[in-house]
Order: C-alpha cells, then sequence, then structure tokens
C-alpha cells in the first residue's frame, strides 16, 4: 500500500553495498538503511537526486506506487 523504495533492487544490480553508496552521496549508512527498508516517511529530492546519479538510474526506478490490491 503506498509508495515502495525498490532502493535494495537497484543497489543489488549494481552490486552496490550500503556503506559504499551511503559514502558517494554523503549520507549516514543508517539514514540510507532506513530509506532501503521501506522504513523511510520522506525524501529529500536532493538525497534523491544523488542516488540516481551514482546508481545510474530513473527516480521511477527506486520509487513506486502500490495500490492495496497490488499487496494481495
Amino acid at each position: 500500500m503506498g509508495i515502495k523504495i525498490n532502493l535494495d533492487v537497484m543497489m543489488a544490480q549494481r552490486k552496490t553495498g550500503l556503506v559504499e553508496l551511503a559514502g558517494r552521496i554523503d549520507i549516514t549508512p543508517a539514514n540510507l538503511s532506513i530509506l532501503k527498508n521501506n522504513k523511510a516517511k520522506a525524501i529529500r529530492f536532493s538525497t534523491l537526486e544523488a542516488i540516481c546519479k551514482e546508481l545510474g538510474c530513473q527516480p521511477g526506478d527506486i520509487i513506486e506506487y502500490c495500490t492495496d490490491e497490488d499487496d494481495k
């Protein structure tokens, strides 16, 4: 339901670790972990931009809208 973050999928596809990506985008590993594990309530556009730049992807590759039916 709601917004789903697929950062873990993109990181796996790019073979990038959490600590490595966190260092490259200047965010703490703890905060990136919250985002990666779909526990975040918000994301700054500057953070999203940095993630997309480092992983070579689009915001839509990371953020997905899911309806209640998608969860079934």
